[in-house]
């Protein structure tokens, strides 16, 4: 059975044993981390939400200069309310070779191996800059690390690559589709039933709305590339939530939906948006207004995760091949905060410990042997540091 460094076990627990579930601070968090990384030397810069309930953090190791590599993730995990758990999720529980808990899998025992090896980061005379990025609210559109990239762009020396630490079993992942996250909301005009030509029935209007998306998800399904890597191989869409109507024998005033597309790299994604738009302004809402001359329908973009494109002759991803030793590459469907460092100008992969498959789920775990391989990994990222 692997085994892994006391200090990564106890780190593991220690950011574990903070719940940052995504509606909630992480400021105990990242107060640790701080003061953990100042205290082994590092240079920290702290970025607050708007609100000042949340931060990033981005620590420096080594000269400050450009180039060099970012290891970065988020510090937030998703809630384990109504999920089955065999144990405390915000308690790392060790049986048979894995490692039990909130976030362990989706992503804190990345950083948390990351921040354990700092004392050997800081051993060496690090020739080349080794920074470390904690993000909050990753997983509600990844909205936090863009002010980090930001503060990145206008107060530091520009980093030369950026490995994004999310769980993919240490596989090399170079390209991933992004996520476009929508609510439409539909008012018409409220009658009794059984005088439909005195209302404007908003569930119906938004029927035909819905319509519109499967027809353009079939659309998008029939045009997908003959050589396209992405399983499945084309732009999704998706519905996920509608909510509308007051009771049956009501013409339904409102009506409010979410939806979603995750794109392909290089897809036109503000096409698809126009589309929908020119289809609810320019047909549906005239329709609707025939009944209820008030009526209106609105869309609001909740979030939007950029796509990462594979890069032809990646810094980031040539480095990884080189001190992991793996040489195939790959990519995946679900999305991340690395097409937003990359959109920034910044080589980007993804590669880190864990399961995608534990991801959200109860009883996450990872497995040591994962963690080990991490372990190895950073600790010959140190050495070309060093170099």
């Amino acid at each position: 059975m692997a085994s892994i460094r006391p200090q990564t076990r106890e780190m593991i627990d220690r950011l574990i044993g903070f719940d940052t579930t995504s509606a909630k601070s992480n400021l105990a968090l990242i107060d640790f981390a701080q003061d953990y990384l100042e205290s082994q030397g590092a240079r920290c810069r702290r970025i607050l939400s708007a609100d000042g309930s949340k931060a990033n953090l981005f620590a420096s190791l080594g000269p400050e200069a450009p180039g060099g590599v970012v290891l970065s993730g988020h510090s937030d995990v998703v809630p384990v309310d109504g999920q089955p758990w065999n144990s405390d999720p915000f308690c790392v529980i060790e049986r048979d070779g894995r490692l039990y808990g909130r976030g362990t899998a989706d992503m804190k025992s990345f950083l948390a191996t990351a921040l354990a090896l700092v004392p050997e980061f800081q051993a060496q005379a690090l020739s080349r800059p080794i920074h470390i990025a904690f993000s909050y609210d990753e997983e509600v559109g990844c909205t936090g690390v863009r002010s980090m990239i930001g503060d990145i762009a206008r107060h530091l020396p520009a980093p030369g690559m950026v490995i994004v630490g999310e769980p993919t079993d240490m596989r090399i992942v170079i390209g991933h589709k992004g996520c476009y996250l929508f609510e439409t909301r539909l008012q018409g005009q409220a009658a009794h039933s059984s005088q439909p030509h005195r209302g404007g029935n908003a569930i119906l209007a938004a029927g035909r709305l819905i319509a519109f998306l499967a027809e353009l998800a079939a659309e998008k399904r029939g045009a997908a590339p003959a050589d396209s890597p992405f399983d499945p191989p084309y732009t999704t869409l998706n519905l996920g939530q509608i909510e509308g109507g007051k009771a049956i024998n009501i013409i339904a005033q409102d009506c409010s939906f979410t939806w979603e597309f995750r794109p392909l790299p290089g897809e036109d994604t503000e096409a698809i948006v126009a589309a929908f738009e020119a289809y609810a302004q320019g047909e549906v809402l005239p329709a609707l207004r025939e009944f209820a001359p008030g009526a209106s329908i609105a869309t609001e973009r909740l979030a939007t995760v950029l796509p990462l494109s594979p890069e032809s002759d990646g810094a980031a991803e040539s480095l990884v091949r080189r001190l992991s030793g793996v040489n195939d590459t790959g990519v995946v469907s679900f999305g991340t905060e690395g097409g937003l460092f990359q959109a920034a100008g910044l080589s980007t992969v993804v590669f880190g410990p864990g399961s995608i498959d534990q991801a959200h789920k109860p009883n996450e775990f990872i497995t040591l042997s994962q963690v080990a391989a991490c372990e190895a990994f950073l600790l010959k990222l140190r050495d070309w540091a060093a170099g």
